[in-house]
């Protein structure tokens, strides 16, 4: 069964494919048909590692929070301190 890498975020859009190719959800494992509209998953915009998955399952694994965006993992991270946090913290130090 295809699995999804680990990754911090996600970039996600919607795929639909001319070839006569079968994938494997990585959600849900079961089967995909190319034609049919679906979801492309690419892992921290790697393209190397991206998959097909159901819209359906993206759109569980969405709210249930398993595929971050880029920005949700970039309001997640914590803040730099300021440079007066920085300028204080030296001026403190001393």
């Amino acid at each position: 069964m295809a699995r999804l890498e680990p990754a911090r975020w996600w970039y996600l859009r919607r795929a639909q494919n001319r070839k006569p190719a079968t994938y494997r959800c990585p959600l849900c494992g079961n089967y995909l048909p190319a034609l049919s509209e679906h979801m492309l998953l690419v892992p921290e915009g790697r393209s190397e590692g991206r998959r097909h998955a159901h819209t359906e399952c993206v759109i569980a694994a969405r709210r249930a929070g398993t595929l971050p965006t880029r920005e949700e993992w970039r309001r997640a991270q914590p803040k730099p301190p300021s440079i007066w946090q920085r300028a204080r913290a030296r001026i403190g130090g001393r």
